[in-house]
């Protein structure tokens, strides 16, 4: 069992971008500033996608703009091509994420584009922010299973990662979108990763739709990796199972880390609070 690991928070973007009604500005930049007294070191706050395709996110230069920048945090955005880049470097994105699919019908439905073509398309985001020396971040969907093409091969995954690490990431999230994976899948997935990357240069990316994110957490840290994304209060949800957790809660992944020795850095005091403001925007966006 590591001494510590790192939590990346992702709440403020891959949280709140499936609420069905508009967030207001004020509230994304309130939530964010929240968290930047809980001890995170990064923060994934906006997204510079086609404001058609993700009208929740149509704001992130405004959030960007808003939020009272904490020392010692990095401020992440979204950016899906060389337009979303430019976006995201005039807002004053700290770092850049771009985002891959291991898996061939994930990528055609969400990008419109075969894993190739879609990362021939990120590559030139990772030329452009090599260029003007801002962090890139790898995001990989669909590590365990996807929901057009069933289980994804642990091939996939290595080939999805050694595309994004030659890129330029200097860590890859391997997520899992629809909550699929268990301690055994995870493992398997990680072994066919590492083949690719070393521990190190990877995160975990669990959704709790089925309930194991916690335990699939514990088996990705017996296997080396040290960060793993969650979000304030839940936030997010798997599209393709309605009404499924999505996200593992910030709050559980920290408090079943404290069982266990493991140290994050957070104060659960701050993000109790953060998480109460995440909740209310929730309950908010769900409102007739």
């Amino acid at each position: 069992m590591p001494d510590s690991i790192e939590i990346v928070e992702v709440g403020p973007r891959d949280g709140l971008q499936n609420e069905p009604r508009p967030i207001p500005t004020e509230a994304k930049i309130a939530l964010i500033d929240a968290l930047s007294g809980c001890g995170f070191r990064r923060i994934e706050a906006a997204s510079f996608v086609a404001p058609g395709a993700v009208p929740q996110m149509a704001d992130g230069a405004e959030v960007l703009a808003g939020i009272a920048r904490a020392p010692g945090v990095r401020y992440a955005a979204l950016a899906p091509n060389l337009k979303g880049y430019a976006r995201a470097k005039a807002a004053g994105a700290d770092e850049i994420a771009v985002f891959a699919s291991a898996s061939e019908g994930f990528a055609r439905a969400n990008l419109n584009a075969s894993v190739a073509e879609s990362m021939a398309r990120l590559a030139e985001v990772a030329q452009a922010a090599k260029a003007d020396g801002l962090a890139l971040r790898g995001y990989l969907s669909c590590v365990i299973a996807c929901p057009y093409d069933g289980p994804t091969a642990p091939a996939q995954v290595a080939r999805g990662v050694a595309a994004l690490v030659e890129m330029g990431c200097f860590e890859v999230s391997l997520g899992d979108t629809i909550g699929a994976g268990t301690p055994e899948t995870v493992r398997a997935m990680l072994f066919g990763a590492q083949g690719a990357a070393p521990p190190e240069t990877l995160a975990g990316h669990f959704h709790d739709t089925g309930g194991r994110a916690l335990a699939n957490v514990e088996a990705a840290m017996d296997l080396g990796l040290r960060v793993f994304d969650a979000a304030v209060g839940g936030l997010g949800g798997c599209p393709f199972a309605p009404g499924a957790p999505g996200n593992v809660a910030t709050g559980a992944l920290v408090a079943r880390m404290e069982k266990l020795g493991v140290a994050t850095g957070i104060d659960m005091g701050r993000l109790a609070r953060a998480a109460a403001l995440a909740l209310d925007m929730r309950g908010d966006a769900e409102e007739d």
